[in-house]
């Protein structure tokens, strides 16, 4: 990797240099306004300087006037049109770049940016056939294969993409940008390894580029190697300070460490710089709710929803910390505003369910465990739950086969072998009920407890003992 600190001072004061002088000669020239320049190289520098510092406003005016001087210009004209793409005005621009095709049709550079700007329109097919007419011009050109790769790329079609990024780098080796769009192909690829080892390649020849820190940084977490993604973080923050996305990514990193402090203080860092969030409000409740601070995740589930009424998570969230604090029937409210939300996610009906349950509501219970069958059909637990609840409201063939259910789903499920006994022992089926106790108590021993309080009576009923043994 190439050496991060390293910054080359004389470089940079001469760079500062000439732009004072430029600065100082364009002065001269645009004194009055301007109005005086008619000079078409005197205009082309104006152009060249503005573009490069990035007055595309102040480019225009003067790539206007070169224009009206030279209206059979193709080059005038792809200066006009570069400019335009630049300011967003990509349906002015496409007229320009037109216009200097017609005025020069063997001109590769003049399709290269009429794609570019095709592309920036959506009109992803007359893109591709831009930058394919520029390449029957000139087969190798770089420019040309390059931007057809990240167009196929925008279409997802990641494989071609690679395809055309490695003619390029057999062209010209050294550049960053491939090495870039290589890794972001690599990672919509799942192929992870090598999206990393693209993006320290670009950042061994570009280490101040903090989308690549920040990109390797993505793809490192994804794999689960947490540190090294929050290094990429940070190395991407020391360049830009003000990288929201970085701060936020960082934030979860910790989490996913349970370094759960240094989240939150993340979380928080994003939040200056995005104060309407949900994402990271919500996250930052997330962390507060594991460090048990649950009136802080309030808050922060509450902004969420602030910001956008129909963040199901953050319902779901407030629901958990009302449950942990003892509000049963606050929780419940707030699943079931998840749930209306959101009716196919399993663990909000669950989580209703249980809040239910603990409120005496049981045929309301009922009705929520058995959504969750209906998303989750492979669930033990929720099938054990089911049978044991429906047993309570003494819906005995019901129990069973919901209980019956979780055992074909989990044959050594002690719990729920115990309440199919228990089931049987209801309907006086008791050589069935032995006979699931007896299960019961060889996978769980500690069962016999359970047991022993629940049914007193028949630790003495010596018929019972003899099943029970049989």
């Amino acid at each position: 990797m190439a050496d991060f600190d390293r910054f080359d001072e004389n470089t940079n004061s001469q760079h500062n240099r000439r732009s004072e002088d430029d600065v100082r000669r364009f002065r001269e020239l645009l004194r009055n306004g301007g109005k005086d320049i008619n000079n078409p190289e005197a205009l082309e520098e104006i152009i060249q300087f503005y573009f490069e510092h990035e007055k595309f406003e102040d480019a225009l005016t003067y790539a206007e006037r070169l224009v009206s001087f030279q209206p059979y210009n193709a080059d005038a004209w792809q200066r006009k049109g570069m400019i335009l793409n630049n300011l967003f005005r990509y349906a002015d621009a496409l007229i320009c770049f037109d216009k200097a095709v017609s005025l020069n049709p063997v001109d590769a550079e003049i399709y290269i940016n009429r794609g570019i700007t095709l592309d920036n329109l959506n009109r992803d097919t007359e893109s591709l056939a831009s930058f394919e007419k520029a390449l029957e011009l000139e087969p190798t050109n770089a420019d040309a294969i390059f931007n057809k790769a990240v167009t196929l790329e925008k279409l997802e079609k990641y494989e071609e993409a690679e395809r055309l990024f490695r003619l390029v780098l057999d062209i010209d080796p050294e550049n960053p940008e491939v090495w870039y769009e290589l890794g972001y192909c690599y990672d919509y690829m799942d192929r992870p390894e090598e999206s990393i080892h693209a993006y320290e390649e670009q950042l061994d020849r570009d280490p101040y580029n903090a989308n690549a820190w920040y990109n390797r940084g993505i793809v490192q977490n994804r794999i689960g190697k947490y540190q090294q993604a929050i290094e990429s973080y940070e190395y991407a923050l020391a360049i830009k300070e003000d990288f929201p996305a970085a701060w936020y990514n960082m934030g979860n990193a910790f989490a996913n460490l349970s370094k759960l402090p240094d989240a939150v203080r993340c979380f928080k860092a994003a939040i200056e710089l995005e104060p309407k969030d949900v994402s990271i409000w919500h996250n930052l409740g997330n962390a507060y709710e594991e460090l048990n601070n649950y009136l802080e995740a309030l808050n922060c589930y509450s902004r969420a929803i602030e910001i956008d009424m129909t963040h199901h998570e953050s319902y779901f969230g407030r629901g958990c910390c009302y449950d942990a604090l003892g509000q049963t029937r606050l929780a419940e409210k707030e699943f079931r505003k998840a749930t209306d939300l959101r009716t196919d996610y399993a663990e909000y009906w669950y989580a209703l369910g249980d809040a239910q349950y603990n409120l005496a509501q049981l045929e309301d219970c009922l009705v929520s465990y058995k959504r969750v069958t209906e998303i989750e059909p492979h669930n033990a637990d929720i099938w054990f739950d089911y049978g044991d609840t429906l047993f309570e409201v003494n819906r005995y063939e019901d129990a069973l086969q919901a209980l019956q259910h979780a055992i074909d789903l989990k044959q050594d499920y002690a719990e729920a072998r115990f309440s199919l006994a228990r089931v049987f022992l209801s309907m006086k089926r008791f050589r069935e009920a032995a006979s699931e106790f007896a299960t019961a108590f060889r996978l769980m021993p500690e069962l016999r407890k359970d047991f022993e309080q629940a049914y007193p009576a028949l630790t003495k009923d010596r018929q019972f003992i003899r099943l029970l043994h049989s």
